[in-house]
C-alpha cells in the first residue's frame, strides 16, 4: 500500500486544500510564492530531468512507490504539493508515513519552509538503518577496467561509507559500500545481456552492503585493482547523502551501460549531498566511470587517492622480487609443500627462501580463487602458511604496490581526430569522433597494457573534390592481449563489428562485418607483447557475387613501448568461403604530445587478389 492515502485537490489556480491542515496550507502558499518545485535541489531529490517538450519534466525514477502524487513522475509541482500534504498525515502510519519514507525531502523542506508542528511518527525502520550505517567519511571507489564483463569494461564506481574518519588503512573492512547496479536475470545469455544493458532492458537499484564483500569480489574473484578517492564532505552533507540513500532503497531506475549507469547515479547522490554543484550535466550521452571520478575532482570534492591492489597484482610484485631462475621452485613448492625440506630450498639465503615460500603461498591461493574448496589443497595452503610464519622475520618488507599513473590521470575518454591520407592515387582528409575509450597504440598511462576498448568510433572522409563520405564506423572494437606465462594463463581475445571499406574486384566497397579471435600473448623485450589469434569473420560485401560470406584466418603482431612512442605491427590473413583470400600488413605508431594530444601514424598494405593497395595516414588526436 502506498504510504500516503491522502486526497489532494489541486484547483485550477493551483491552491492545495487538504481539509483541516492549516500548517500545510501555509507552507504550500509559501512554496507557491517561491516556486519551490523549480528549485534545483527539489528537482534533484526527485531525479527530474527536462523533457523533450520545453517546460516539461520527467523523473528518471521508474518506480511508482517513489512518488506521492499520481502525476509525480512528470510534474514537480504536483509532487511537492502531495509531499507537503503527506507530511501532515496521522502519525499512526509509523514507518509507512511520508516523513519516515522521505527523510531527505523532509529535512530540505524544513530548511526552506515554516512547517510548524507536524505529526511525529515513529520511524523505527529508518532509525535502525541510520544506527547501522554510520559514516564520518565518504570515499569514491573506482574498481579498474574488467574486459570480461560488458557492464564492467569501462570500470565501475561506488561509494564507501567509513564509520571512523580517522581509522587507519585496513579498518575499511568495517565500512559499507553503496552500489548501483543492474538486476540481471541469471538466465540471460551474453548477447541478450549486452542488448538489454544497452537498451535499458534491466532495472537498476541501489544496494548497501559490507565493503569487504566488494573487496573480495573485485580484488580476488575478478582480479581488479581498486582506486579509492576520499571525498571532502562535511557531517551535514554526509547526513543528507545517507538520508537520500534511504529514500532510494528498493526504488527502480532504468539501467543503461553507457549513460544511466553506476557512475551516473553515484554523481546524483553527490549532487544531493552538496547542493549547488553540477556533476551530471556533462554526461548527457555517456557516463564513463573514470570521467565521473574526474568530475568529482574538478568540483573540489576529492582529497587524494589510495590504491588497493588485486590479488594478482600483489603476486606479480612478489614474483618480480625473485630471480626468474627460482620461479620453477615457486611452482614446485606450491604443488608440493613437502619440498620445503629439499636441499635446494635449504641452501637459499634466508630472505630469498622467505620470498619463495611467500610467493608459493600466494600463487596457490590465487589459483584457488573462485573454485570449490579442495581439502587437499587447503592442507597444502596451511602447510605453506606455517612455513611463512616460521620465516616471517627473514621476509623483507615489501614496498607498497602503486602503479606509476593512476587512471584519473589517463587521457580523456572521448577523442577527436583529424588526418591526412594517401591511398594509391586517392588523397583525402579524415574527421573522426570516438565516444570511448582507448586503443592498443594509444598512451597507456593509466590503462592496462594490451587492452583496447573502442566504442562508437565514427570516421568521415573528405576527398580532394570536397565530397564528404563515411570512411568507417566501429560500433565495438575490443581486444584483451594479456600476456601469458607459467603463473598467469589467460587467453587473449578480440571482437569487433561495424562498417569499413574494402577493395574487392577492382572497386572499393563499404562492407558491414563482425569478427573475433582467440589466442595467446607473450611478454617480449622493449616492454612489449607478441600476440597471435585464430580469427573468424562474417562480412556483407556487394563486391562478392554472394554478398554474405564467412571467413577464417589468423592475426598476429607485436606491440612495443619505446619510451613515449608505442608501435604496433600486425599481419593478418583471411580465407573466405567463396575462395577469396585477403592479406594485410599494418604498422601503427602513436606519439603523445601531451596527456590529451597525440600524433598517430598508420601504414597499411592490403592484398585482396587481384588488387593490392597501400595507404599512409597521419592523424592528430585530441582527447576530452
Amino acid at each position: 500500500m502506498r504510504a500516503c492515502a491522502i486526497a489532494i485537490t489541486l484547483a485550477l489556480g493551483g491552491v492545495i486544500s487538504p481539509p483541516g491542515l492549516a500548517v500545510t496550507e501555509a507552507a504550500w502558499a509559501q512554496a507557491q510564492a517561491e516556486r519551490l518545485w523549480m528549485h534545483p535541489q527539489w528537482l534533484r531529490l526527485v531525479h527530474y530531468r527536462p523533457g523533450a517538450v520545453p517546460g516539461s519534466w520527467y523523473s528518471q525514477a521508474d518506480d511508482p512507490d517513489f512518488f506521492l502524487s499520481a502525476a509525480g513522475a512528470h510534474d514537480p509541482r504536483a509532487e511537492l504539493a502531495a509531499t507537503l500534504s503527506a507530511f501532515a498525515a496521522d502519525a499512526s502510519l509509523g514507518d509507512a508515513h511520508a516523513q519516515c519514507r522521505f527523510v531527505a525531502r523532509l529535512a530540505w523542506l524544513r530548511e526552506r519552509l515554516d512547517l510548524g508542528e507536524l505529526p511525529q511518527p515513529d520511524c523505527a525502520a529508518y532509525r535502525a538503518f541510520r544506527d547501522t550505517v554510520r559514516a564520518q567519511r565518504v570515499v569514491l571507489v573506482f574498481p579498474s577496467y574488467y574486459l570480461n564483463s560488458p557492464s564492467s569494461m569501462f570500470g565501475h564506481t561506488l561509494l564507501r561509507l567509513d564509520p571512523d574518519a580517522s581509522a587507519e588503512v585496513g579498518t575499511e573492512y568495517l565500512s559499507f559500500a553503496v552500489n548501483f547496479g543492474a538486476l540481471i536475470d541469471p538466465a540471460d545469455t551474453g548477447v541478450l545481456y549486452a542488448v538489454k544493458g544497452l537498451t535499458g532492458g534491466y532495472r537498476g537499484q541501489f544496494a548497501v552492503d559490507f565493503y569487504f564483500k566488494k573487496i573480495q569480489e573485485y580484488t580476488r574473484s575478478e582480479n581488479r585493482d581498486i582506486w579509492e578517492y576520499p571525498l571532502d564532505l562535511n557531517a551535514a552533507e554526509i547526513e543528507r547523502l545517507i538520508a537520500h540513500l534511504w529514500e532510494l532503497r528498493d526504488i527502480d531506475f532504468a539501467y543503461y551501460f553507457f549513460d544511466e549507469n553506476c557512475a551516473y547515479r553515484v554523481l546524483e547522490l553527490l549532487e544531493v549531498a552538496r547542493p549547488g554543484i553540477d556533476l551530471t550535466s556533462a554526461f548527457a550521452l555517456t557516463a564513463i566511470p573514470i570521467d565521473t571520478v574526474r568530475a568529482a575532482q574538478q568540483a573540489g570534492l576529492v582529497r587524494g587517492r589510495q590504491f588497493r591492489p588485486a590479488q594478482g597484482t600483489v603476486l606479480r610484485q612478489r614474483l618480480a622480487q625473485i630471480p626468474p631462475v627460482l620461479h620453477a621452485q615457486v611452482l614446485e613448492l606450491a604443488a608440493s609443500p613437502e619440498r620445503l625440506d629439499d636441499a635446494d630450498m635449504q641452501v637459499l639465503e634466508p630472505s630469498m627462501r622467505a620470498r619463495v615460500i611467500d610467493a608459493a603461498y600466494r600463487y596457490l591461493r590465487f589459483r584457488q580463487t573462485g573454485v570449490a574448496r579442495d581439502p587437499a589443497i587447503a592442507q597444502q595452503s596451511f602447510r605453506l602458511l606455517q612455513a611463512m610464519q616460521a620465516e616471517a622475520s627473514a621476509l623483507p618488507v615489501a614496498a607498497p604496490v602503486v602503479p606509476d599513473v593512476p587512471p584519473d590521470l589517463s587521457h580523456g575518454s572521448r577523442r577527436l581526430a583529424v588526418g591526412v591520407w594517401r591511398e594509391e592515387e586517392l588523397q583525402y582528409l579524415s574527421l573522426g569522433l570516438r565516444m570511448a575509450l582507448h586503443g592498443l597504440e594509444e598512451n597507456r598511462d593509466g590503462f592496462p597494457w594490451g587492452a583496447q576498448l573502442n566504442m562508437g568510433h565514427l570516421e568521415l572522409r573528405v576527398d580532394e573534390y570536397g565530397r564528404l563520405d563515411l570512411n568507417r564506423l566501429d560500433l565495438v572494437d575490443i581486444a584483451s592481449l594479456t600476456p601469458r606465462d607459467r603463473f598467469f594463463r589467460p587467453l587473449s581475445w578480440a571482437v569487433a563489428t561495424g562498417i569499413e571499406r574494402q577493395w574487392t574486384d577492382g572497386r572499393e566497397h563499404r562492407v558491414a562485418q563482425i569478427n573475433g579471435g582467440i589466442g595467446f600473448t607473450r611478454a617480449a623485450g622493449f616492454d612489449g607483447l607478441i600476440y597471435g589469434l585464430a580469427t573468424a569473420r562474417l562480412e556483407y560485401n556487394h563486391g562478392f557475387a554472394d554478398p554474405l560470406q564467412p571467413a577464417g584466418g589468423l592475426r598476429g603482431g607485436s606491440l612495443m613501448a619505446l619510451g613515449p612512442l608505442t608501435l604496433n605491427g600486425e599481419l593478418g590473413a583471411e580465407a573466405f568461403a567463396n575462395g577469396a583470400l585477403r592479406l594485410r600488413a599494418e604498422l601503427r605508431g602513436n606519439w603523445p604530445l601531451s596527456r590529451h594530444q597525440a600524433l598517430h601514424l598508420e601504414l597499411r598494405w592490403r592484398d585482396q587478389r587481384p588488387d593490392d593497395t597501400f595507404a599512409v595516414g597521419l592523424r592528430y588526436l585530441l582527447y576530452r
